[in-house]
């Protein structure tokens, strides 16, 4: 579709016109090499609701001309955005970010959390919204559109397969009616439904993992956690400029609570050296994937000589 759409605009719009793109995981330097001038395509990722959220992700692509990202990142301020510049990678920085923090989410139920104790957890901690409130609003169907494109090009890559169970009921969340919870019409109410509680306990046994009770601290170190790690690499790959440009990113588009600083501010906070012991330690819980918490260089890196991301 992104194909069809942008050589047409190549063909109809004038020289000089830039063509921008709202993707949000999809490879931009692609879209681009479908027009005769990737010179004047580059990213406009726009937060939904659009109109109401203040973050815009402007993707430059490895071709995009200096002066077409300083008119975007100029519309941005008079629009009244707050503009964050990502490179090209898959999801940039937010959604790359936040893939992660969801996959974590799905191990958390596996090994004997509810959907209800994990949202619970993150938004007492501050966060506007936990992760399956937040995939009820933005649409399961989403997320498992994206599950299915990574089981074929990453297939090392472990998943929790309670999502998709979810999907292939048609539960894509408030649209719906009915997904992590359900919802009566005309309201927005997060109703827990005993069915999902039932279909997690059901898939916990079928995997082979003994249920266990699991504690706030540890759903929103696992969590966060997840989003700082990643966000490392991020920084590592030269994906974001800076620290706080990631902190941007949570703090006006993902509901990452002000005062809590953005998940690299936080991890600053906490101490890195403290980061790392912490995903060692889940590291060393028999279900977790040891390759999720396998450090990125740069925080391993500036743990071990004692200094922050910021």
């Amino acid at each position: 579709m992104k194909e069809a759409v942008f050589r047409r605009l190549d063909e109809v719009m004038k020289p000089g016109a830039i063509l921008a793109s709202n993707t949000s995981t999809l490879d931009l330097n692609r879209i681009a090499a479908f027009t005769k001038r990737p010179h004047d395509v580059i990213g406009t990722h726009f937060f939904s609701p659009a109109n109401v959220m203040r973050l815009l992700e402007v993707v430059r692509g490895g071709k995009t001309a200096k002066d077409v990202l300083a008119t975007v990142m100029g519309m941005a301020k008079k629009i009244k955005k707050t503009a964050v510049v990502s490179g090209v990678c898959d999801g940039f920085i937010g959604n790359r970010m936040v893939e992660q923090y969801l996959r974590q989410a799905l191990f958390l139920l596996e090994e004997g959390a509810s959907p209800r104790q994990v949202d619970r957890a993150v938004e007492k901690w501050g966060m506007a919204m936990g992760p399956f409130r937040m995939s009820d609003l933005a649409g399961n169907d989403i997320g498992w559109a994206i599950r299915k494109r990574r089981y074929r090009e990453q297939p090392d890559m472990k998943y929790s397969r309670i999502a998709d169970r979810l999907c292939e009921q048609g539960r894509f969340g408030q649209k719906t009616g009915l997904g992590w919870y359900r919802y009566e019409a005309g309201r927005r109410d997060a109703i827990p439904d005993p069915a999902i509680e039932k279909m997690i306990v059901d898939y916990s046994k079928e995997i082979g993992v003994e249920r266990r009770k699991i504690g706030e601290d540890e759903i929103v170190q696992r969590l966060v956690f997840a989003l700082v790690n990643e966000g490392a690499a991020i920084l590592h790959e030269g994906i974001a400029q800076r620290a706080s440009d990631i902190d941007m990113v949570y703090l006006t588009g993902y509901g990452f609570p002000l005062y809590r600083g953005g998940p690299m501010f936080y991890a600053d906070e906490v101490g890195l050296y403290n980061v790392v012991a912490a995903m060692r330690a889940f590291a060393a819980n028999p279900h977790a994937d040891p390759t999720f918490w396998k450090p990125a260089p740069l925080l391993e890196r500036l743990a071990a000589e004692g200094k922050r991301f910021n």
